[in-house]
């Protein structure tokens, strides 16, 4: 029997998000799947929340992923930018946890790490490096959905290595991971 796991990649954003899909069997990669989720067309930003929200739930049900891998926003100077990102990211990762899916943030330096050995490297070399090592024949023009596959290749790299990312697994798991940030735990709650 063959022990078989699907990982799911998400590159979030609010114009593009862009994803990914690996199988992995018997501790080898194969390619399943990438694309992207353009939010362009969308004026409001709760209807692209929405659109996340809903595209991530279809990708789930459609492919059963047994991990989420998604890659944390970077600290930019533009406030509002990263406020929208902040929740793209959420959305998605809300999309996760609802159907109990464990999910690993990982930063962006970390995936081009993993993928390319050079944490500063290009989404252009990134790309290529996912493209050798996956046997894609072709790459796509807008490469959000190979940041998204990126982000996917990096988890299997790193699992059972999670210094320095951060995993959840559900809700119950994250409130126990962010006592500090929720108060406590429920015990302790009204003096008890």
């Amino acid at each position: 029997m063959s022990n078989e796991r699907i990982i799911l990649g998400i590159d979030p954003g609010t114009t593009i998000m862009g994803f990914g899909l690996i199988r992995v069997i018997n501790k080898k990669m194969e390619f399943i799947q990438l694309n992207e989720l353009i939010l362009s067309k969308y004026d409001n930003h709760y209807q692209k929340l929405k659109v996340i929200f809903e595209r991530t739930i279809e990708l789930i049900e459609t492919h059963h992923p047994d991990e989420i891998a998604i890659e944390a926003p970077f600290f930019g100077k533009n406030v509002q930018s990263m406020l929208k990102l902040g929740r793209a990211q959420g959305v998605a990762m809300a999309a996760g946890l609802s159907r109990d899916i464990p999910i690993t943030e990982y930063e962006p330096k970390k995936i081009k790490m993993a993928i390319t050995g050079n944490g500063n490297a290009s989404k252009e070399q990134v790309a290529k490096m996912l493209q050798q090592l996956l046997g894609l024949k072709e790459l796509p023009k807008n490469l959000d959905s190979t940041d998204g596959l990126a982000a996917a290749v990096c988890h299997f790299f790193n699992s059972g290595k999670t210094i320095g990312e951060k995993s959840y697994s559900g809700w119950d798991a994250f409130v126990k991971n962010n006592e500090d940030r929720i108060g406590g735990p429920l015990t302790r709650r009204g003096g008890k």
